[in-house]
């Protein structure tokens, strides 16, 4: 494991979003839905490939809070720019999404 310092881990901005939108996305190479989280009004909604899909129904993840990464550069994933990163845990039948145990406000920073 590598040792990063406070200054490092200050300049990821994690961020409490909304999950608004999920669609189908066959064109991913591993199970993945197309996703819009809103993270409130200073950076507001931003897509997403999330390979969560294993795991989770389209229809539950709309309306549920994650912890995302808003400040990566865009990132081509097949046919869609991937405009920020939703957070995880792999296991063996998929990917746990990083969720707050109480509703935050949307663009709440982790810190």
């Amino acid at each position: 494991m590598e040792t990063i310092s406070w200054n490092d881990f200050e300049k990821v901005e994690l961020r409490v979003g909304t999950i608004t939108d999920v669609q189908p996305f066959p064109e991913a190479r591993n199970p993945a839905y197309r996703v819009w989280v809103d993270f409130g009004p200073e950076i507001g909604v931003r897509k997403s490939s999330a390979q969560i899909a294993d795991l989770y129904a389209m229809e539950e993840l709309v309306g549920r809070q994650i912890v995302g990464v808003v400040n990566f550069p865009p990132k081509q994933i097949g046919p869609m720019k991937s405009e920020c990163l939703i957070t995880g845990f792999y296991r063996e039948d998929g990917v746990v999404l990083a969720v707050p145990d109480k509703p935050l406000p949307d663009g709440l920073k982790l810190g």
